[in-house]
This record gives structure tokens, sequence and C-alpha cells, in this order.
């Protein structure tokens, strides 16, 4: 398989022990925030029926983005459907790119994050699921499509029939899911329809709901965690400590959450004042699509802002990373199952957004120091 030569950096990004520990424990708190019956609650209100329905399992592939500031680590955003794991994984073990499935312990790491989603699916009847299907729009035209064909292999690899496929290829109704009229197990949700409302995830959204498929991630995971409005409640010092959450966590949350409200809660001269010191995000859209940058954006581009679809978020820009003779911007991401990480990656890029469309920049590996 090949990978584009803009995907995996060769640089190095660097991170102190200190900064890992921050990430990590933000990571955690906020599992353990989703699982309190308060927040739970206060959330479900208003979600739509299709995330407020509990699957009964948790999510594969969670992703939480990072910026280093001079203060510590600062969450940016929260992903159900975090792609570049395996990017990660070779950007660490150069000498193993191309080699799909790769060898070692992080495979294996990663697909029992699958099977635990299905025992738990399953009631523990049965071990894995016999056929699994890696799910998105137009799988073949999507910047990670090597990923999805290095999963494919591993999963075969671990003995499942295993396929990728855009949703018009499912036959998918309350009565279950069937891809070439054989049914699917499990789906492995990379598509960006959170929620399963577009017409042609609606016979997906049926056999979910009637729990005829397991489904990871799924919208509930999205509704709970990775749903931008969600940062509102997690700055709010006030809301976050009516959740029953322990102290050390609720301090994490608060040190590691930059400052969050929508729009609509602003007084709109007040918000255009404060513009440079903030980032504008919709919150139905993912990657850093449509995220606009205060200290650029002009009143007229501001003034068509829809409120209750803008997140506004206080600015953390992110740390650089020397690559010989070029700075990158960078990121950091940690993949992560239940409250326990799987990996860490860097990403490199200049531009706003990290595309992997950077000359030497990527997914890189990460490095520890003191």
């Amino acid at each position: 398989m090949t990978f584009s030569p803009t995907a995996i950096s060769s640089h190095p990004a660097f991170i102190s022990r200190q900064q890992l520990r921050q990430l990590l424990g933000c990571m955690r708190a906020l599992y353990r925030l989703q699982a309190c019956p308060a927040y739970r609650r206060e959330v479900e209100v208003e979600l739509p029926a299709s995330a407020r329905f509990d699957p009964g399992h948790d999510a594969v592939m969670m992703g939480y983005d990072f910026h280093l500031s001079d203060d510590g680590p600062r969450l940016i955003e929260v992903n159900t459907n975090a792609g570049g794991a395996m990017y990660a994984y070779f950007a660490a073990h150069p000498d193993q790119i191309g080699k799909c499935p790769p060898p070692g312990p992080f495979p294996r790491r990663l697909l029992e994050t699958f099977w635990r989603d299905w025992r738990a699916f399953s009631d523990g009847q049965s071990p894995r699921p016999r056929r699994l299907v890696i799910l998105d729009e137009k799988p073949e035209e999507q910047h990670l499509y090597p990923e999805m064909v290095c999963c494919r292999s591993l999963f075969i690899q671990a003995g499942l029939s295993c396929d990728i496929a855009d949703p018009e290829e499912l036959e998918a109704s309350a009565e279950g899911v069937f891809l070439a009229g054989e049914r699917v197990d499990f789906i492995y949700n990379r598509h960006c329809d959170f929620y399963l409302e577009s017409e042609a995830m609606a016979g997906l959204r049926r056999a979910y709901l009637a729990g005829r498929i397991c489904l990871s991630p799924h919208p509930r995971a999205y509704g709970l965690l990775a749903d931008k409005r969600r940062m509102v409640l997690w700055s709010d010092p006030e809301r976050l400590a009516g959740y029953g959450l322990r102290p050390e966590d609720r301090e994490l949350i608060q040190c590691c959450v930059p400052r969050s409200r929508l729009l609509a809660d602003l007084d709109p001269e007040n918000a255009w004042s404060d513009r440079k010191k903030m980032i504008f995000k919709p919150v139905g859209r993912y990657g850093g699509k449509g995220v606009l940058s205060g200290r650029s954006i002009t009143r007229k581009r501001f003034a068509v802002l829809p409120p209750a679809e803008t997140l506004v978020q206080a600015e953390v820009p992110p740390s650089m990373t020397d690559g010989g003779d070029e700075r990158f911007k960078t990121d950091y991401r940690v993949f992560a199952y239940r409250d326990r990480a799987i990996g860490i990656a860097a990403r490199l890029y200049r531009g706003q957004v990290t595309n992997l469309q950077t000359p030497g920049g990527g997914f890189a590996r990460v490095e520890l120091v003191d």
C-alpha cells in the first residue's frame, strides 16, 4: 500500500513527561465525566434520538486533539472517528511503512478494542464478529483510504471477512445490515454523518436503533464527547461542579479546555471586539473545516455566522516543531479506547488546518523529553 509522502513526516515532535501526564489525565477525566448520570441527563435533552439510544458498548478509535501552550496542553476537540492511527504507527516505525498489516503489539491492542466492543454488544455470546465493514462516504476518494486498506488487512489476518464500503452499497433496515447479500455483524464507522441523519444512512440508522448491528464509533459517543457544544459545559466551572465528578478531574478539565461558548450566548458587539483572541468553529463540521481565526475574519463574514451553530473558543496557537530549515505548526492526537490511550501522534502542518498536504509534514512520531 502506497502512502502519500505528505501524510507521514520524518521529523519528530517533542512533549515533556508532565505535558503527557496532563493530556492523558484530561482524556481520562472526560471519559469519567461522560459516565456521570447528572452529565448525561443534562446532555441528553439536547441530543437527537440516535444519540439518546445506548447501544451498550463504548466506541473504538476516539481521538483527543491538543495544542501545547506555555501553560500546558489545551484540548482543541474530541473526535469519534479519529483517523491516522496506522499513519502514526508508521511515523514511529518508518522501516515498516507500507507493511499491511503492520507487526508488533500496537495492532493487537487495536484489535482488542474491537473485540471488546463486540463482546459487550453480543453479551459475550461470541468472542469476535464474523463479518466487518469499514464504512465511509466514497472511501476510495478519502485522504486516509490507504489506512482503511491497512485496517482491512489487519481484520482479515485476524480471521474476519472484511470489506470497505460506501453507505449506498449497504442493504440496511431494522432487520439488519447486508453487503452483497451477506449479513454484516460490525461496522467500523469512519463516516462523518455523526448522528446518522442523511438519507444515505437511514437504513443503517434503523438497524442501529433496532440493535441489529454493532456500530462503532456510534452517535451516542459523539453526542456525549465529540459534539463541540459539549465544550461549553466543560469550560464552565459552575456547571462542571454539578455533575458529581471528582475534584481532581474537574481541575484537569478546567485547566485543559479553553473557554468555549456559543455565539448565541454572547453579545454580538462584545464578540466582535474580542474576536482577535478567538477562534470561530461550526459545531457540526469536522477536521478543521469552516474554522475561522478571529484575527482574519471580516465584519461581513462575522455578521452571517449562525449564532446557535458557531462555537467561539479562546484561541490557543499551536506549538512549533523544527524540521531542518522549516518550522511546522504542531498538534497532538491521543488515540483512546474508554479511558486508555492506545497511541499518540503529532501532526505537523502549515496553514490553517492539518490537511496532510504540507511537504515535510503529516503524522509524526512523538518523543518524550524531561
